[in-house]
């Protein structure tokens, strides 16, 4: 099943993803995707949080996202469609909004990486905090993926790092008034692209929602799953070479 990328990755990788255990926060444009790619990567264990159903508005960019699966569960639908890729996948299914109600659900230190791709504001800064907070589990977050349609723009920075980002900038208002930017550093994926508004909302819909475009939301998780797998292969050769070297 996953022949292919053993021969990009090799036999150690492999293993190593079948074995790292990911908690994905956020299954909407950028998480679904990244979520889809680490499993045809290999990866088994992935832990999904998300609280919404799938809504008719989400078919243009996300992935579990279909005219059957309106109104069912978006960390469900995407479960199972996981599961149809590899019947070995493991999913635990969390329906909730990550708060400070419910952070206590999750224990990071049980957790190689956490990827943030949510976009409420308090929420993000709080997974941040507590996953940053984890000395052995390494985060990745997404930025703004709203309102970008270039996806030759997406790239990744460290967080301090990313200018013009209109959500870093919040992020970054936010962590001042709440005891200052943390001090461990973590990875982005963004986009300086700005690009205005093309037309007003639609009838019913609400004015602050933010257009956004398939081609452009994937590479976010596209991107997000590339940093687990290439620091994962990174983690694997430095073991590996190390072993090498007591051999020798």
């Amino acid at each position: 099943m996953f022949g292919r990328a053993g021969l990009v990755l090799g036999a150690g990788t492999m293993e190593a993803l079948s074995r790292t255990r990911i908690a994905m926060f956020g299954l909407g444009g950028v998480g679904g995707w990244c979520a889809e790619s680490l499993v045809r990567t290999g990866v088994r264990r992935l832990t999904l949080v998300d609280p919404d159903l799938v809504c008719a508005s989400n078919i243009n960019r996300q992935l579990m996202a279909t005219s059957a699966t309106v109104g069912r569960s978006k960390a469900e639908a995407l479960a199972e469609r996981l599961r149809e890729i590899n019947p070995d996948f493991e999913p635990d299914v969390h329906l909730l909004f990550y708060d400070a109600s419910t952070a206590g659900e999750f224990d990071f230190s049980g957790y190689d990486y956490v990827i943030d791709a949510i976009d409420s504001l308090d929420s993000k800064v709080l997974l941040i905090r507590n996953a940053l907070s984890s000395p052995g589990t390494t985060l990745f977050s997404s930025m703004g993926a709203a309102l970008r349609s270039d996806p030759f723009q997406v790239r990744r920075d460290e967080f301090r790092k990313v200018a013009g980002d209109g959500l870093a900038r919040a992020l970054r208002r936010r962590f001042r008034e709440s005891g200052g930017i943390p001090e461990r550093r973590f990875t982005c994926v963004w986009s300086p692209e700005r690009r205005a508004v093309a037309a007003p909302p639609a009838d019913g819909e609400a004015k602050n929602v933010k257009g956004s475009i398939v081609h452009t939301t994937a590479v976010f998780g596209f991107a997000l799953a590339s940093l687990v797998v290439e620091d994962v292969e990174r983690k694997t050769q430095d073991g590996c070479d190390i072993v090498s070297r007591m051999v020798t």
